[in-house]
């Protein structure tokens, strides 16, 4: 019953501020003497504001799907700029609405093409560590490290593709995906055709992921594991394994698996520096404790649209970039991809080279 209850509140809220948009939307409209036929607006605008849900359910209606991403951008920096829009008005004496209103208007178009731009141009963050080397027979490793690509609809094949080319001209030893590679479901992963994308990636020792939460809300994980496989990807669940005497990785389940293994059960007895992939930075004490000597993560996508940033800031010890905790080298990626909106602002899709000089 509390369930029902806390739906319908939350119903009731989310319905009201998509009111509160259209009406801001509707003053600027009548202004310009645009707004003709009001039942067929209101119904398009709450349409647009469901349209997550109504896509959901069934495959057909998935352009709902899409049109419901870009609405989580509009809502967000919507809501945002009629408030200031509103207080403008309140609080000085240029009343034009017109003019006031195209402005915010057009500084949401100007926010969702600098978005989209950040999202669809990736960057490559460089960062060079010296680490113990412990019984390591290397000098130096070269790493790429990435996550949440969210592939799908619109986290395409043409974006993997830019992944896999730079990837592939930092020339890596090895390739970590820190989870959360598709988004939910792999069945765009395996209809657009992307194993034959991924299985360009070249690396002298592979190409290693784990599970991200997205993976758990798909439900279909096997599948998902099973088409990795196909595109020369390993899913290391719960999973330690040792690359020569060079080095050691850990993939661990998602904290999605309230089942998932402690980490200190998938240590080696070796003397050999070791690297654990995590989806979550949830916990950074516990592998600092276990002797991590490099721990990586994603999920935060940085906030992906600011000012959520400020709120992954203070839900995580470290939401972005590297950091050396005691011994353990840290790294959390905001990720190549994006989940929803196709836009980053105050973030940008990247991928991280990382020189790792052994001592």
């Amino acid at each position: 019953m509390s369930k029902i209850i806390g739906g319908i509140f939350f119903i009731g809220i989310y319905g009201a501020l998509t009111f509160y948009i259209g009406w801001g939307l509707k003053q600027w409209l009548v202004a310009m003497g645009w707004f003709r036929y009001p039942i067929v607006y209101w119904l398009l605008l709450f349409i647009i504001a469901f349209s997550v849900v109504i896509g959901r359910l069934h495959e057909s209606l998935r352009i709902f799907s899409v049109l419901g991403n870009y609405w989580m951008f509009i809502f967000e920096y919507g809501l945002l700029i009629c408030l200031l829009t509103q207080l403008f008005i309140w609080l000085t004496p240029f009343k034009n609405v017109q003019i006031i209103g195209s402005i915010a208007v057009g500084t949401l178009a100007l926010l969702a093409i600098v978005g989209s731009y950040l999202a669809y141009s990736p960057v490559v963050r460089q960062l060079d560590i010296t680490m113990d080397k412990k019984n390591s027979e290397l000098d130096s490793l070269k790493v790429v490290i990435a996550s949440d690509f969210h592939l799908g609809l619109l986290s395409h094949k043409r974006h993997l593709q830019r992944f896999v080319h730079l990837s592939n001209e930092a020339q890596p030893d090895i390739v970590f995906l820190a989870g959360d590679l598709v988004d939910d479901d792999p069945k765009w992963f395996v209809e657009d055709g992307m194993a034959d994308v991924m299985k360009q990636l070249t690396s002298t020792y592979g190409v290693y992921g784990v599970l991200g939460n997205h993976e758990y809300y798909g439900k279909k994980i096997p599948e998902f594991v099973e088409e990795m496989k196909k595109a020369n990807v390993q899913i290391l669940q719960d999973e330690t394994i040792r690359m020569d005497e060079a080095f050691i990785v850990t993939g661990q389940e998602d904290i999605t698996n309230r089942n998932r293994k402690p980490l200190e059960t998938l240590k080696m007895d070796e003397d050999l520096p070791w690297f654990v992939m995590n989806h979550t930075p949830n916990d950074l004490q516990t592998p600092a404790k276990a002797g991590v000597d490099f721990h990586m993560s994603g999920h935060t996508h940085k906030g992906q649209l600011w000012p959520n940033n400020f709120i992954t800031a203070r839900v995580f010890e470290l939401d972005y970039g590297y950091k050396l905790k005691e011994q353990m080298h840290t790294l959390v990626s905001s990720g190549f991809g994006f989940w929803g909106p196709p836009m980053r602002i105050g973030s940008r899709s990247e991928l991280w080279v990382v020189n790792i000089h052994f001592k």
